[in-house]
């Protein structure tokens, strides 16, 4: 008897070479594997709903694998008592046995924190990308509406992947005070917040570093329409990993 289990985890990307396993490298998939694979007392592997690049973090990650046997209700606590502190298993349930976190996903949810201070607030550094310089931030705030809809986003993937199909539709992308993470007090961050069915590879990470340099005035808006109707890869500005979370797997 094998049950399929469906998992939530958030964690702390800084330290880790990405979501995915990578011969001699420490990953969040690797550390979670291990982790099961130890309690079950047998290889367990698992699938997560997207693979985030070194550097980057999670909200809500979601990922699934077989388990054998009956669902394990202290499973959850487990895991993360062993994963601390940098990953936190914050839900776990059984799941249809042909639930599969990747492939049963219907849109996703990714945040980009900016710190605009004039000086990088340390306690937000993990956390937000520090643009020191003066951002017009009603031209950033108008450029949005131009990235939603569907279409082909082949401008904004970086080269090193092989997907072919290249077209994506963008639900929302909005722009609001606070970043992901950060002190209380921290009255410069801000993030930017998109929803879509799917997004390239370092689409998100592009399409902020676009903004940004839009926004600061080094290149005029009809730089983004112009990404937006290249067949790519994207030559642009890449935004840094560590602003980047990817905040929300959503499921039918």
């Amino acid at each position: 008897m094998e049950t399929t289990l469906k998992g939530t985890v958030r964690y702390l990307g800084t330290n880790f070479a990405g979501w995915q396993v990578q011969d001699h490298e420490r990953t969040v998939q690797g550390e979670l594997e291990a982790a099961l694979s130890r309690i079950a007392s047998r290889p367990i592997r698992v699938q997560g709903a997207g693979r985030t690049d070194a550097g980057v973090h999670a909200l809500g990650q979601v990922f699934s694998c077989a388990w054998p046997g009956a669902f394990p209700t202290r499973l959850r606590h487990s895991l993360s008592q062993m994963l601390a502190p940098e990953i936190r298993v914050t839900a776990l349930e059984a799941a249809p046995s042909d639930f599969n976190a990747r492939f049963s996903a219907v849109s996703k949810r990714y945040v980009y924190s900016l710190d605009l201070g004039r000086e990088a607030d340390p306690l937000a550094a993990p956390y937000a990308w520090h643009v020191p310089f003066a951002l017009d931030m009603e031209m950033l705030s108008r450029m949005l509406p131009r990235i939603e809809g569907k279409r082909d986003f082949a401008g904004f993937q970086s080269s090193g992947t092989q997907i072919h199909n290249t077209v994506r539709t963008i639900f929302s992308v909005r722009l609001e005070r606070g970043g992901m993470a950060g002190p209380a007090d921290a009255g410069a961050l801000w993030r930017i917040e998109f929803h879509g069915d799917g997004f390239l590879y370092k689409m998100v990470r592009n399409l902020t570093g676009t903004l940004v340099e839009i926004a600061r005035g080094r290149f005029p808006g009809a730089f983004l329409d112009a990404c937006l109707a290249s067949p790519g890869p994207f030559l642009g500005h890449c935004a840094p990993a560590q602003g980047l979370a990817m905040a929300e797997v959503i499921y039918d």
